[in-house]
């Protein structure tokens, strides 16, 4: 009996054990917490590869630069002006043409230049004249025309005097000009980024109607 009674005592010694009430609403709390931090973390990463996928997508659409084409559509003789040197006192002969060329801007990025656009103009290779051009704007996935004022500068062709005069005789005179326009795009009106238009192209001036016969131009843009 008494060893009954002692293992009855030793069993009723032994309780369950309980987790405090506060401690099991903390231990919720912060299973709750974790579970909105990941799924914030989440939702951040999905909105981070979205924005991602979509500049990939503007940059290879919209933002890829396309090069614009530019086409000589007028010529007109603005002045002749001789200049006398010293001390050789010989005369040189500059002549002005007015030149309007047309660009083609195929971007959805208008192209504003001011000051520093310039044109060169090569005879066989040889430098004989150059033109400044003026400040304008082409609007995006437009057309506009550039106005230029080309001076010859007829002493420089003495070197391939010749040549000159045999290509007048054949009725044809060909030429290359260089142009470099620097200027800034503006896409949505939002982004605006630093950019140079490049040209070149070849022309094949007519001797007896007086305009450019033939033309081939290479253009491209550099942002």
């Amino acid at each position: 009996m008494a060893s009954t009674a002692a293992a009855g005592n030793g069993s009723s010694s032994i309780l369950p054990t309980t987790i405090p009430k506060d401690a099991a609403a903390a231990d919720l709390e912060h299973r709750r917490r974790r579970r909105c931090l990941c799924c914030c973390l989440l939702v951040t990463i999905l909105i981070l590869l979205i924005l991602a996928i979509t500049l990939l997508v503007l940059f290879l659409t919209v933002l890829r630069v396309r090069d614009p084409t530019t086409r000589l559509v007028a010529t007109r003789l603005a002045g002749v002006a001789p200049r006398l040197t010293f001390p050789t006192a010989s005369i040189q002969l500059n002549v002005t043409l007015l030149l309007t060329v047309s660009v083609h801007n195929p971007n959805p990025a208008s192209f504003t230049y001011a000051t520093g656009g310039h044109t060169d103009l090569l005879y066989r290779g040889a430098h004989v004249g150059d033109a400044e051009i003026d400040p304008g704007r082409i609007p995006s996935k437009g057309d506009a025309n550039v106005t230029m004022a080309l001076t010859l500068q007829a002493d420089r062709f003495a070197g391939d005097l010749g040549q000159l005069v045999n290509d007048f005789l054949t009725g044809s005179v060909e030429l290359d000009a260089s142009t470099r326009i620097p200027g800034r795009v503006a896409i949505f009106g939002v982004f605006k980024r630093h950019a140079v238009a490049y040209s070149d192209c070849h022309f094949v001036f007519g001797v007896a109607e007086m305009r450019v016969r033939s033309q081939q131009c290479s253009d491209r843009t550099k942002l």
